[in-house]
């Protein structure tokens, strides 16, 4: 029944299982990882970068200040490769299903283009929307 739909109407469909995967994805991130810290360390990164420009000629400081930004981007690597792990496989076999679905439509092989927009859209709308570091 749903995969008859899906090939009704691909279009409508792919945006919606984009939505839906980006969705699982999103919420995935958000109870698997320390949002208050990721936060934390983004806001670090600003305050970073915005020393880093006033400090232009001083290139000690230039060097400690990369130094720090580096620990901070490699922290906040380890906390989203968490959810990384989780969703992977699941993912994997869910776009693997959908080429198999809408291979012999009207979208052809285009519809994974529209997947990615779709999925990029939904996914700032619902980092924002679900607070999400």
């Amino acid at each position: 029944m749903i995969k008859e739909l899906m090939i009704a109407y691909p279009i409508y469909s792919v945006i919606i299982a984009g939505f839906l995967i980006t969705l699982a994805m999103t919420l995935v991130t958000k109870y698997f990882t320390d949002q208050k810290r990721m936060k934390e360390l983004r806001t670090g990164q600003k305050e970073l970068q915005k020393n880093l420009r006033e400090r232009k000629g001083d290139i000690k400081a230039q060097e400690k200040i990369n130094k720090d930004m580096m620990n901070m981007t490699f922290e906040m690597m380890k906390h989203s490769f968490k959810p990384l792990i989780i969703t992977a496989i699941p993912i994997i076999l869910l776009i693997w299903w959908l080429k198999g679905v809408y291979i012999d439509t009207t979208l052809g092989s285009s519809w994974i283009w529209w997947y990615i927009g779709s999925a990029i859209i939904s996914s700032i709308v619902l980092r924002k929307v679900l607070d999400v570091a």
